[in-house]
């Protein structure tokens, strides 16, 4: 019979000791390092409950934009978001993006966040008209720093990544680097590079 799992003594967080939140700290920091193989898990899942309609499911969306970007000789940061930029569609799908930014904010850098933040507005440049929407939404951030940034995210690696024929890698094949992103310092300065935007490499023919 397994030992029964420590527990704090209280049932406020105001009354907690200074025991109780060491306790949690410990028991954090394994739970924590497992975020990578939870998100690989969560990848999974979407080829089999995923967005209907497409010819394709939204792993193999992740899949196809993810080998794109290792295609054109992308850096680590951007081969892990073009892989989770659509990691929120089953539980929020109306706010995807945002909460795909939100999961890689704190171990990318500051423009690949942004780009995957913004990715669905920028989107709606391919789609928006035939709602009645407008497909130049994306223009209020004209003047950011990462406009192109985004811009050639969606138009290299995100919009032309519904093809069934498209020789997609595995998923097994992006773990290591989804590992390594997500064993960073969260919130590092010298990962997050504030302010510096380098843009995507040169797309290979």
């Amino acid at each position: 019979m397994s030992e029964k799992q420590p527990t704090v003594s209280f049932t406020q967080m105001k009354d907690g000791t200074r025991e109780d939140y060491e306790l949690l700290d410990t028991l954090e920091k394994p739970f924590v390092a497992g975020t990578a193989d939870r998100l690989l898990r969560e990848l999974a899942a979407q080829a089999e409950e995923t967005l209907s309609g497409y010819r394709i499911t939204r792993l193999e969306h992740g899949l196809q934009a993810a080998t794109r970007a290792r295609h054109d000789g992308a850096d680590r940061d951007w081969v892990v978001a073009a892989l989770l930029h659509d990691i929120g569609d089953r539980l929020a799908p109306q706010n995807h993006d945002r909460m795909a930014a939100e999961i890689l904010r704190p171990y990318v850098r500051e423009e690949v966040a942004w780009v995957v933040e913004h990715h669905g507005i920028f989107q709606m440049a391919y789609y928006a008209l035939h709602y009645g929407w407008d497909p130049e939404e994306r223009q209020r951030f004209k003047d950011h720093p990462c406009y192109q940034s985004c811009a050639d995210f969606c138009e290299r690696w995100d919009q032309s990544s519904f093809d069934p024929d498209y020789p997609m890698d595995p998923l097994e094949s992006f773990a290591d680097d989804v590992r390594v992103v997500f064993a960073r310092k969260a919130y590092d300065p010298n990962v997050l590079q504030a302010g510096v935007v380098k843009g995507l490499p040169d797309p290979v023919a």
